[in-house]
């Protein structure tokens, strides 16, 4: 399958690259929205990496003008897959629970012209709790501690390869670990549109517990703990 800028451009200027495991409840509507909340639709392609669903994620992915690809498990493993074969000069790594802004291809066009070389959007969930809008509210500040793959990541294309990309060591985490390489190699950008993010982690473990946990996995990584402890601690506590 071609991805949906190549029937006019064959150097698409974004590619949204999608890492997805059994999204059949989700995947369908991101899809459908993506060319309803750019500006430019035709300037972008869109890569979704599935990492073995056993679902109906890739049976619903074949209804759609996407490049579908397929990789072993584990997020890190699967955008690096993606951004292999994208062809854009701008990556974006997008969940696939997770909304853009309208237009927000052209929010990430005019950072890059600006001389960003990497960022994010804020974010809020698709759920309304004072807890979600205030732990939503954090992710305007441009600090580390406020980052999370949740608030989608666009990266130049050179700057994701000079980085190596995400660390595959990670099977959670990852975003996390590799928008801190940024950070120490970058000026980041936070833009000021929200994506729209589930809350279904929260609604399936508990608002607190979960945040809880979140805030056990920074400290753990913050005291130096290995990938492969993260993701014990994170098999053990959430779901």
């Amino acid at each position: 399958m071609t991805g949906a800028s190549t029937k006019s451009a064959s150097s698409p200027y974004l590619s949204i690259i999608i890492p997805v495991l059994n999204e059949e409840a989700h995947i369908g509507h991101l899809i459908e929205q993506l060319p309803l909340r750019a500006l430019k639709p035709k300037d972008f392609e869109i890569i979704v990496v599935d990492g073995g669903s056993t679902d109906g994620t890739t049976a619903i992915l074949k209804d759609h003008d996407i490049s579908l690809l397929t990789s072993g498990k584990g997020r890190a493993l699967q955008m690096n897959t993606g951004a292999r074969k994208a062809k854009g000069k701008i990556l974006y790594f997008l969940h696939a629970d997770t909304l853009p802004p309208r237009h927000f291809d052209e929010a990430i066009k005019q950072a890059a012209e600006q001389g960003h070389q990497a960022g994010c959007f804020r974010m809020r969930f698709n759920a309304y709790h004072w807890f979600f809008s205030f732990f939503a509210w954090f992710s305007r500040f441009n600090f580390l501690l406020c980052r999370g793959g949740d608030q989608s990541l666009f990266i130049n294309r050179e700057l994701f390869f000079s980085l190596q990309g995400f660390n595959q060591r990670y099977q959670i985490y990852e975003d996390n670990e590799f928008i801190g390489r940024i950070y120490r190699k970058t000026r980041f950008k936070v833009l000021p549109q929200n994506v729209i993010t589930s809350a279904r982690k929260y609604r399936d473990n508990g608002m607190f517990r979960l945040q809880y946990h979140f805030a056990r996995i920074h400290l753990m990584n913050y005291m130096g703990a290995p990938p492969e402890s993260l993701y014990a601690y994170y098999s053990r506590h959430i779901r």
